[in-house]
């Protein structure tokens, strides 16, 4: 099975990627650890893209892109993949459709992992770091058994609101990611293998409603 999978941040998208690969016996592709790989592996598209990053620059998507199709003509690729961190945009959603044409493959569906703006606002606003030995916490979902402080015996530090969980910042990355994202859903609405999971429930009932629809 050929998949694709997107959600905003907070959604909760990691989690059913790493349990869906699991349940699906298929290849987790995610853009950070394809990168990483390239990089170590020094192929031709990742010393390309280390030269970009290496000069502080944005990778260009043509160098993503062949990065991307040489990931999928890999072996473990063969029985499988769930695309995720890529596409962004709809100009490489509709070059990534080249290069699956030119492999002779398909996406077999694209799962969109909704979530209410509000809902995620308090998913992203809630977490909270332990200064003393880096432990993450969620002030309603994971909270400490003393407020403020680390669970850990041998810790018990402070904890404390990272500069990007506030809700001015969160704010910003989720309306860019509304903004960006929501041209490339109807892209592949149009395709109709766009797949609409409701996120703001149980994840189980998240994996279980995510295998239905792509079944």
């Amino acid at each position: 099975m050929k998949l694709l999978i997107m959600g905003p941040p907070g959604a909760g998208k990691g989690t059913q990627a790493e349990r869906l690969v699991k349940e699906l016996n298929i290849v987790h592709i995610s853009t950070g650890d394809m990168f990483r790989a390239a990089i170590a592996n020094s192929t031709e598209m990742g010393l390309k893209a280390k030269g970009y990053m290496d000069k502080g620059e944005l990778v260009p998507d043509a160098v993503v892109i062949g990065m991307v199709k040489d990931r999928l003509q890999q072996d473990d690729c063969q029985s499988g993949f769930l695309l995720d961190g890529f596409p962004r945009t709809v100009e490489q959603a509709q070059a990534l459709d080249k290069n699956l044409q030119d492999l002779g493959i398909k996406l077999d569906a694209v799962i969109d992992i909704e979530v209410p703006l509000d809902k995620l606002m308090a998913r992203l606003t809630g977490r909270r770091i332990c200064k003393g030995c880096g432990s993450s916490y969620h002030v309603i979902f994971n909270p400490p058994v003393v407020a403020d402080k680390c669970n850990s015996d041998s810790c018990g530090g402070q904890l404390y609101q990272r500069d990007d969980d506030n809700e001015a910042s969160v704010s910003t990355r989720l309306n860019a990611y509304m903004e960006k994202t929501k041209p490339l859903i109807d892209y592949y609405k149009a395709q109709g293998i766009m797949k609409a999971i409701n996120g703001d429930q149980d994840i189980d009932k998240v994996l279980v409603d995510v295998l239905a629809a792509v079944k």
